[in-house]
């Protein structure tokens, strides 16, 4: 009766369907500890909700996380707009979107202080003209115009140089129901100086008639691009895109086709950002540029490959692996779109992935990586990017730390935890395929401890990547950490990377030797890093 109570007070006889002490119910139905709102806010502004997961819809998820957010902004609305500009300004968020909706939120309903905060971060989240018009639909949907916010868009064109305004305004021209003629109709700013009027002057009335050449410097793109809408030859848009260096999106669609075009855009100036490059490598293959021994794949491969462009466009991990499972596929996710993959441009986009972390030195400490491989981690893609489920994101996340330590190993678990024959030697495009093709099943993230206590495995830190809704085991995984603490002498550590936007954690927050953490964040290895260390 003795060892029954016992076992009862630390809880190795409660199931993940019975709550221990101070926890809520997740979404599965089994037990855990709710985070606070603060960390729910950061998990929506770097994973977001889109698409929903397994066991919530995407309208529910998001509308728990505007609340939870509604709720940050009542509380600390100063503290919110700081967090919104540290994680767009830093590019530790995959999709600017969910920092947006937050912006907009503390625009239109926080106090006065919060507000004025907003209204002087709007310059700083929205960087494009996309990010702009995705502002003035929430601000429209959250019921519409102040003074305050009419001046903060008014700002947004007023304290750029008037070629930038230009430039943002000939590449996004319409996002969202919104254009810049829109969005000057309703922000009426003053322009500061004679080429800003002439910009706004086209973005409201457009020209009657395009001048032989461009009227003044400030008007060049727009010139250029008005000039491209009435070309009649490849050889006239390849010019003005050498001369002005044209986007993409001031180039007429009949002319998209050209590998010409292309070839102007890949190299004009100092080169297709690097972004663009990320998004454009299936459409470069289907022109016939990028193909094998072709003369734009060493300028790919080196574009790539340049640790400090990668660094300066702030390119989120998210964005390169995304760009490497699409073009390894050899194929568009929509339409009949293909082109013959490159072994090359594979390689550089693998090295990039990594490069695209922050600088992480080894730790020499015996690391156990836990996936979670169950069927909630293959439903609802992470901001949104098609393919990118919280099973594959986790999968390239370990590897990062699989190709930092020496002593480390992999497992799977979906109804029993396996060994995963997985190896950073491997292309990061090969780790994703083995983890896409393991049997689902149910979810039981105290299986690492358990396992590595049954087998007397020597352990300093566990790392389990899952979306927090456990349920299937007959012991809670914290409990499964202390009982392996002290049956192995060992003080180990648990990480718990929240893969999905929940409120919820595995990870008490009682034990300072548990860290609960945002999933995709360029910043995560380094930190779980110091942690460990």
């Amino acid at each position: 009766m003795m060892k029954a109570i016992t076992r009862w007070l630390r809880g190795d006889g409660t199931p993940q369907t019975v709550p221990l002490p101070g926890q809520t119910q997740n979404h599965a139905g089994g037990f855990a500890w709710g985070v606070d709102m603060w960390a729910q806010l950061d998990r929506f502004l770097v994973l977001g909700s889109e698409g929903g997961t397994f066991y919530v819809r995407e309208s529910a998820s998001t509308l728990d996380n505007v609340n939870s957010a509604r709720r940050c902004i009542a509380d600390d609305g100063q503290r919110v707009v700081r967090r919104v500009v540290e994680f767009s300004t830093s590019g530790r968020a995959p999709k600017n979107a969910p920092l947006i909706l937050v912006l907009g939120l503390a625009l239109k309903t926080g106090d006065v202080e919060t507000r004025q905060a907003a209204r002087a971060a709007v310059q700083k989240v929205c960087r494009t003209g996309t990010h702009l018009f995705q502002l003035a639909h929430v601000v429209e949907m959250l019921g519409g115009w102040g003074r305050g916010t009419r001046a903060a868009f008014a700002n947004w064109y007023t304290d750029k140089d008037a070629s930038e305004v230009a430039f943002q305004a000939v590449k996004y021209q319409r996002r969202e129901g919104f254009s810049g003629r829109d969005v000057l109709r309703l922000a009426h700013p003053r322009p500061p100086t004679p080429q800003h009027n002439a910009v706004f002057q086209w973005m409201t009335k457009g020209w009657d008639a395009v001048p032989e050449t461009s009227p003044e410097p400030a008007l060049d793109r727009i010139w250029a691009f008005e000039s491209a809408k009435r070309a009649e030859s490849t050889t006239q848009v390849v010019d003005l895109i050498d001369r002005f260096r044209l986007p993409r999106e001031a180039v007429p669609t009949q002319f998209l086709s050209k590998a010409e075009v292309w070839q102007a855009l890949l190299t004009a100036g100092n080169g297709m950002p690097f972004t663009a490059l990320l998004r454009n490598l299936g459409k470069l293959g289907s022109v016939g540029l990028l193909v094998p021994g072709g003369a734009a794949v060493q300028t790919v491969v080196q574009r790539l490959s340049d640790a400090q462009r990668l660094r300066r466009a702030r390119v989120h991990p998210l964005a390169v692996l995304i760009a490497l499972t699409t073009y390894r596929r050899g194929c568009g996710v929509r339409g009949g779109n293909t082109w013959p993959v490159v072994p090359q441009v594979v390689d550089a986009l693998d090295a990039a992935f990594y490069a695209s972390f922050q600088n992480v030195e080894a730790t020499g400490k015996r690391w156990l990586l836990g996936l979670d491989v169950s069927g909630s981690m293959s439903m609802g893609d992470i901001a949104g990017l098609p393919g990118i489920t919280p099973r594959v994101a986790s999968a390239a996340m370990a590897m990062v730390t699989a190709r930092t330590e020496s002593q480390w190993s992999v497992m799977g678990f979906t109804g029993k935890l396996v060994p995963l024959a997985i190896s950073p030697r491997q292309r990061l495009d090969d780790v994703v395929r083995t983890v896409s093709g393991l049997p689902f099943g149910r979810t039981d993230c105290a299986q690492p401890m358990r396992y590595a206590l049954a087998n007397r495995i020597p352990v300093d830190v566990f790392v389990i990547y899952t979306d927090n809704e456990t349920w299937c085991g007959d012991v809670h995984p914290s409990v499964a950490l202390s009982n392996y603490r002290q049956r192995m002498g060992i003080d180990a550590k648990l990480v718990v990377v929240g893969m999905t936007a929940t409120n919820v954690t595995i990870a008490d927050p009682n034990d300072p030797g548990m860290l609960d953490v945002v999933g995709f964040d360029a910043a995560v290895p380094r930190l779980m890093r110091d942690f460990v260390a």
